[in-house]
């Protein structure tokens, strides 16, 4: 019997990276993308997005890095029919291109939000405990802040998730020293030594790390 640590062969891992296909509009999506050089979301770590969206039954999220609106379609598939998606990116031609999706979607303006600017300017006047979900797929350097104003605006109950949280196997590699690697493994080990935070690395797409905060009842912060 094989050891369950065993590594996952390709076959295998291609095999549950595309077992939820993407349709037309996606791959439109992933294609403007591709136009501006964005860097989309895999399929397999979009899916788990829309299975956490619809796990939460998610009215409100937050995504960092609109991109071509790949991830921000698999998002609003897993959130509730009334939620809305605030998405902020610092490419104002990127985000054109996201409402070009959410259009052949048919999703309704009113369900998006996009916001161009500067991660860190937008989110500190965003809505502390509001929200069900916070995506961040932008500046890996700022990943640490991100958390930081992740767990402000989260409810209890609710999830941050992290993309490319592997780095293109470079944060297991203790060798690799550049910015965005350090940053990277920084903030895996800063979601695992949090209080209140459960996390779980999912080796999906380029890494999928995802944390909920606890719910701690009133009282007894």
């Amino acid at each position: 019997m094989a050891s369950p640590l065993a590594p996952i062969s390709p076959t295998s891992w291609t095999f549950a990276e595309t077992y939820v296909v993407e349709d037309d509009v996606l791959l439109a999506a992933r294609a403007r993308a591709e136009e501006v050089g964005a860097v989309a979301i895999g399929s397999g770590a979009g899916a788990a997005l829309r299975f956490l969206a619809a796990v939460l039954e998610a009215r409100a999220v937050v995504e960092i890095g609109t991109g071509a609106g790949v991830s921000g379609l698999w998002l609003l598939r897993g959130m509730r029919p009334d939620g809305v998606l605030t998405t902020v990116d610092v490419e104002a031609e990127h985000q054109r291109l996201a409402r070009e999706s959410f259009k052949d979607e048919g999703i309704a303006p009113q369900r998006v939000r996009t916001i161009a600017g500067r991660a860190l300017d937008v989110l500190p006047r965003l809505t502390d405990g509001h929200y069900d979900i916070v995506f961040a797929d932008g500046d890996k350097r700022e990943y640490g802040a991100y958390l930081s104003e992740a767990l402000r605006l989260l409810r209890p109950g609710g999830v941050v998730a992290f993309d490319n949280a592997l780095w293109h196997d470079r944060v297991a590699d203790p060798a690799q020293r550049d910015d965005e690697t350090v940053a990277i493994r920084a903030l895996v080990q800063e979601v695992t030594a949090t209080d209140g935070l459960v996390p779980v690395l999912l080796p999906v797409g380029d890494g999928l790390l995802l944390a909920k905060k606890v719910w701690v009842p009133e009282g007894d912060e």
